[in-house]
């Protein structure tokens, strides 16, 4: 039985691109008085949302005009900022991660730039001083309960039980060099096998393992509670997935959401805003980074973008405090680590994996 309606959970992640159109809009009709370095472009992953009245307040009272560009999945976004170092095609970047942050960093995309905010101190430290962060959530396998209970199947609960071939064919994970989510999984499954990680995946590939580009088509499309027609009852997703279930489900909405998360081997992110090397709007594209951790935005990003505010302070919704999960002991690896190593780990594993 689904509990989340297609074109609930599609809202999601469409909200980025409605929220471009509403941007391009207002800048058409602003009046003359408005100069164009008041209109700062900020490229984002095709997951960003923010409450639309949000975005309206803001133009009003600081004369930006905040223009949205959609540019795909998280690591799309930094391919295509990595291309244009130095001569952007946006003011901001938003969805730069953990996993991606110092491919960005190499090439000298950003402007250094941490906004003034109390900002949790950790998510600050992994920003190394260049970017500021946003949110931050983790990677995890998600789980179709309903589809598990209805077969008589117990769900897995660790990485290794994916290799059981009882769960052959189910798990539909990103492709690590196009998505983010994807490389957060691969790094997951290094931080805990070490120098047979290879093994593990040839393993997941024998025991039919499908991947995808992005979180879009592996959640909307292959997941089988993600509103599509999948046949995949397991996905890489994040803990904070199962909320959105509630939230966008039709009325009389469920007590409980009818997925669950594997709290074995889950890593964690967080997401930065960074103004972009070579852009000619400083001071406003450091404005909207500015505001993007005001407490109003803060606390729009929970149930805007399901996962949690990088200011500890904000409360959380009720269906955050009831139905998101942060696991105790996450999967990491040191920036230094990912960075000297993420270009040989992908091209290992698109060997073992799409071989």
């Amino acid at each position: 039985m689904l509990l989340m309606s297609t074109t609930g959970r599609r809202t999601l992640i469409m909200s980025g691109a409605i929220l471009t159109a509403l941007a391009v809009t207002a800048s058409a009709c602003a009046s003359s008085q408005t100069a164009q370095e008041q209109t700062v472009r900020v490229i984002t992953h095709d997951s960003f949302a923010l409450t639309e009245s949000l975005v309206e307040e803001f133009q009003a009272e600081s004369g930006i005009t905040v223009e949205f560009i959609p540019a795909g999945d998280a690591g799309e976004v930094v391919n295509r900022a990595v291309l244009a170092s130095g001569n952007p095609d946006g003011d901001v970047l938003f969805g730069v991660d953990t996993t991606l942050l110092s491919r960005a960093i190499d090439a000298d995309v950003f402007d250094p730039y941490v906004a003034d905010a109390p900002l949790d101190t950790d998510l600050v430290a992994a920003g190394e001083g260049v970017v500021t962060p946003i949110d931050d959530g983790d990677v995890c396998i998600n789980i179709d309960d309903v589809w598990f209970a209805e077969r008589g199947l117990e769900a897995p609960a660790t990485l290794d039980d994916l290799l059981d071939p009882a769960y052959a064919d189910l798990l539909v994970v990103q492709n690590p060099a196009t998505s983010s989510p994807g490389l957060a999984f691969l790094l997951a499954t290094i931080a805990r096998y070490g120098d047979d990680w290879r093994d593990y995946w040839a393993s997941l590939r024998d025991n039919g393992v499908m991947v995808v580009n992005g979180w879009s088509e592996a959640y909307l499309a292959e997941f089988t509670a993600g509103g599509g027609e999948g046949d995949r009852p397991l996905v890489v997703s994040y803990a904070t997935s199962p909320p959105a279930e509630i939230v966008y489900a039709a009325d009389p909405k469920p007590e409980a959401p009818s997925t669950s998360v594997m709290l074995d081997g889950c890593f964690r992110q967080v997401e930065f805003a960074g103004v972009l090397r070579g852009t000619d709007n400083v001071d406003t594209a450091r404005a909207v980074v500015d505001w993007l951790v005001s407490p109003r935005v803060q606390a729009d990003i929970p149930l805007s973008m399901f996962v949690f505010p990088a200011r500890r302070d904000t409360p959380l919704p009720e269906e955050f405090q009831r139905f998101a999960l942060r696991p105790t002991d996450p999967m990491t690896l040191d920036a230094d680590v990912i960075a000297e190593n993420r270009a040989t780990w992908v091209e290992q594993w698109t060997q073992t994996v799409l071989r």
